[in-house]
């Protein structure tokens, strides 16, 4: 009969191991900003400013990109990390969604094919009910409207008659 097992001092005892699936996403993140930033930087004018260049938002996101890839990783080098499954329902709805939006925009107009991108995506989402995706696709859809076409002045398509 095997004598008891020794007590684990904490010099023995295994630290906390890392949440690998959002350390190696957080990195991944944090490498697409940087690229993205290096890329824009390299090849656009920056600008100042007063006057941005064409280089300016995608320097500024890619390296908020990377920032908040660095904030995820970070945190999960602490952090108990658990086996999760990887949601495949989801990222074909979300991606799916995306595919409609960009094929639909110049038929269906920014309006349609945003409340239609909404309601896709959010068709796969874990939580059940169709109040909420209704009101998230309302509130979404106005909140393109009022950012893209009455804020901005862009020149999209908003309705199908306006092509």
């Amino acid at each position: 009969m095997p004598g008891p097992t020794p007590a684990r001092t904490p010099a023995t005892a295994p630290g906390p191991t890392p949440d690998w699936h959002d350390l190696a996403w957080g990195a991944v993140l944090a490498l697409t900003g940087l690229a993205v930033a290096g890329y824009a930087a390299l090849h656009y004018d920056f600008g100042t400013l007063r006057r941005m260049g064409p280089g300016f938002f995608p320097v500024v996101l890619g390296l908020g990109l990377a920032g908040l890839g660095l904030l995820i990783a970070i945190s999960a080098r602490n952090r108990l990390g658990q086996v999760r499954p990887f949601a495949w329902a989801q990222a074909v709805g979300v991606i799916g969604s995306l595919l409609v939006f960009g094929l639909l925009l110049d038929r269906i107009g920014l309006m349609a094919s945003t409340a239609l991108t909404v309601a896709i995506s959010s068709a796969v989402a874990p939580r059940g009910g169709l109040l909420w995706r209704a009101v998230l696709t309302v509130a979404v859809t106005a909140l393109v409207w009022l950012l893209f076409i009455a804020g901005l002045n862009l020149s999209i398509p908003v309705w199908p008659w306006n092509r």
